[in-house]
């Protein structure tokens, strides 16, 4: 049995300690005792983008933000599905994922950091959302387990009903708000509601094979 080794660790800001992992061939970010994200999974990271994209479908020159690098699945399927005039900003949180996407991850990232549609900051997605009034024709946040702060406390916002009329404020009309999840939460689904965004809540599959666990994707489209 091939052993799992352990390639780094990081802090997250407010948070707790993500560690990075490497199986044969496999990587994954580890954070206490959840499996946050891993390259044998990420179907529905990749269809948070493919979706959206989607959405958008005839937009000229659309800009997008992605909260969480993650392992740039998400990333890398926007690239894919946009035209060379679009613009995607990537906030990350914790640098040392960006060190590991240059790094034991360099293969894995295939340049997607480098592509001249993409705009990378260090820091958090919530401030960026609250700085970029009608900035936006989409933004997908991937940086929690769930609807919660799982990653750090302060995500806790982005959740809220405060958090989601930023995150309303800052589309354009028409815009998506596309949020990812591990899991069903009709709570949730009903605050999006009453932020006034239109809701479709889509479950897909956490493997590209249309296997695996479950997961969530809320798509909130702004009037």
């Amino acid at each position: 049995m091939i052993p799992r080794e352990l390639l780094g660790t990081a802090q997250v800001p407010g948070g707790a300690e993500l560690r990075l992992f490497r199986h044969d061939r496999d990587f994954m970010i580890v954070l206490g005792g959840n499996e946050l994200m891993s390259t044998r999974m990420n179907g529905s990271e990749i269809a948070l983008a493919e979706q959206t994209c989607a959405r958008l479908e005839g937009l000229e020159r659309p800009r997008l933000l992605i909260g969480g690098y993650g392992m740039g699945f998400t990333l890398r399927a926007a690239l894919a599905a946009l035209d060379a005039d679009a613009e995607i900003v990537v906030m990350e949180l914790v640098p040392q994922v960006i060190e590991w996407a240059r790094g034991p991850m360099q293969e894995l990232a295939a340049g997607c950091l480098d592509d001249p549609r993409v705009e990378l900051s260090l820091g958090d997605v919530a401030d960026e959302i609250r700085d970029s009034p009608g900035g936006y024709d989409a933004i997908l946040l991937d940086v929690d387990n769930g609807p919660e702060g799982l990653t750090a406390e302060a995500n806790h916002q982005l959740y809220t009903k405060q958090g989601l009329r930023l995150a309303k404020a800052a589309l354009r009309p028409g815009g998506v708000l596309a949020i990812w999840s591990a899991f069903r939460d009709a709570a949730f689904t009903a605050r999006l509601e009453r932020a006034g965004f239109v809701v479709d809540e889509v479950i897909v599959r956490a493997r590209i094979n249309g296997k695996g666990p479950k997961h969530v994707i809320w798509f909130a489209q702004a009037s």
